[in-house]
Formats: structure tokens, C-alpha cells, sequence
């Protein structure tokens, strides 16, 4: 199968780093048009240095705003007003136990993880529609459908983006967009690596087997039996984004090494 996404701009929210900066990277290797973005200037400038190394062939541009709030949505809405892709993959998390987790980092998950996807979507799907061809990902988590107890707050956050992504698709049905959930389990991904990186210095041991550790002991559901590389999620996303993938939508495609033990 050979993906193309000439002709596409698309923007990946978040994608200065880990798995946004990924799935960046694997739609400019198809040939879009990707706009980085990050909360801050000096954040998506050095991820487009170094994407630029990687890739020269890319085209890229770049978006700096904070979407944990309308405002940030907004003024990200206003430097870029049209597009053909957009990955709503802005998104915090933080173990907490229920009872000592208040309302401030509850509001907290749920503008930046949630409402930035609702904004965005809101404002980019009409032009989407009108000339009947986008797409729009949300990246959730298998934490959406295995709620973590330490997270609970995160994990309610993520299952209401499987809500999100199957109501808008059925909103736009038969337009040309499709609307899709992407799952990601543990990911080797720079967030994970900076949990880590005291345990790495101390053990001596890779990022990949501590991954390989963390999910045999707490994810021990896994099927592969290792967290997944970011380039692997990233993969899920490019598919999903082409005109391969025009008869999935409304969909939640799990990329979690088979950790939500089900056959669904």
C-alpha cells in the first residue's frame, strides 16, 4: 500500500515532542504539509530544526499556542483557518489518588484534553464539509477503556474522547470527513522516558526494557509483551488519515500491544 497525502496540510496539536512530534513526522513522510505545534515559540522553532534534519523533503510550518484554554484554541484557529487533517493530540496526565484529586486538575484534564479537541474540531469541520473531503483523529488511550486507578481523572478524560470522535462522525456522516479515536497503551514515548530516567541512570538499564518491564508487571494483559515505539502509533495515525482508510470512521483503533483483553 503506498500512502499518499500530497496536496494535504495538516496539523498535529502538540507535536514538538513524543508521540505528536511522530505522527508529524509520518505525515510529512507521506507528502502533507505539516504545521507543528506546541505551547510555546522556542518549542515547535527546535522541533522543526530537527524534523527538518531528519526529513528535508519536508514541508512544514509551524503554530505556537497553548490550547489549555478557548483563547489558545482560538488564536491557533486564527494563523492557521483551513486544513485537511487534524490530529487533536494535546493532552496532560499525572498519577493522583481520587480522593486527594480536586477539581482544579479535573477542570485541568478535561480543558486541555478534551475541550481543545472540541474547539478545534468545531471550527475546522465546517470548510472539511463544505468541500467534502478531512479528516479528524483524536488520540485517546487504552486508559479510556482500562481506567487506571492512580489516574482516574486522566482515564475519564480519555473515554470521553471516544464519545467525542463517534458523535461528530455521526454528525458529519456521508460528508467525505471521517472522524476516528486512536488508542496508544504504553509508549516508549518522551514522557515516559522522562518518568524513567532516574531508574535508567540507576539501573543502567534501555528505555525498551524498562518499557518491556513496566507492562509485564503492570499491563501483563499485553499481547506483545513491550510498550510500542511512537513511530508504531504514529503509523495507525497516517493510515487513518489517507484515502485508504475512507470507510473507517467512527471508529476506536486500539494500538496497545493488546493490553485491553477483549476481542473487539
Amino acid at each position: 500500500m503506498l500512502i499518499t497525502l500530497e496536496g494535504k496540510k495538516a496539523l498535529v496539536t502538540a507535536s514538538s515532542g513524543g508521540i505528536g512530534y511522530a505522527i508529524a513526522k509520518g505525515l510529512a513522510e507521506s507528502g502533507a504539509t505539516v504545521i507543528i505545534n506546541g505551547r510555546s515559540e522556542q518549542s515547535v522553532l527546535a522541533a522543526k530544526e530537527r524534523m527538518s534534519a531528519e526529513l528535508p523533503v519536508a514541508s512544514l510550518l509551524t503554530a505556537a499556542a497553548d490550547l489549555s484554554d478557548a483563547a489558545g484554541c482560538a488564536r491557533l484557529f486564527r494563523a492557521v483557518p483551513e486544513l485537511d487533517i487534524l490530529v487533536n493530540n494535546a493532552g496532560i496526565y499525572g498519577p493522583g489518588d481520587f480522593f486527594e484529586t480536586g477539581d482544579e486538575v479535573w477542570d485541568a484534564h478535561w480543558q486541555t484534553n478534551v475541550m481543545s479537541g472540541v474547539r478545534l474540531s468545531r471550527a475546522y469541520l465546517p470548510a472539511m464539509r463544505d468541500k467534502g473531503w478531512g479528516r479528524i483523529v483524536f488520540i485517546s488511550s487504552e486508559s479510556a477503556r482500562n481506567i487506571p486507578s492512580d489516574m482516574i481523572h486522566y482515564g475519564v478524560s480519555k473515554t470521553a474522547l471516544l464519545a467525542l470522535s463517534r458523535g461528530i462522525a455521526k454528525r458529519v456522516a456521508g460528508s467525505g470527513v471521517t472522524v476516528n479515536a486512536v488508542l496508544p497503551g504504553p509508549t516508549l514515548s518522551d514522557g515516559f522516558a522522562a518518568l524513567v530516567a532516574d531508574e535508567m541512570a540507576r539501573t543502567g538499564k534501555s528505555l525498551e526494557q524498562i518499557g518491556r518491564e513496566f507492562v509485564q508487571a503492570h499491563r501483563s494483559s499485553s499481547v506483545i509483551g513491550r510498550a510500542a515505539r511512537v513511530e508504531e502509533v504514529a503509523s495507525m495515525v497516517v493510515y487513518v488519515c489517507s484515502e485508504q482508510a475512507s470507510a473507517t470512521s467512527g471508529a476506536a483503533l486500539r494500538v496497545d500491544g493488546g493490553v485491553v483483553d477483549d476481542i473487539v
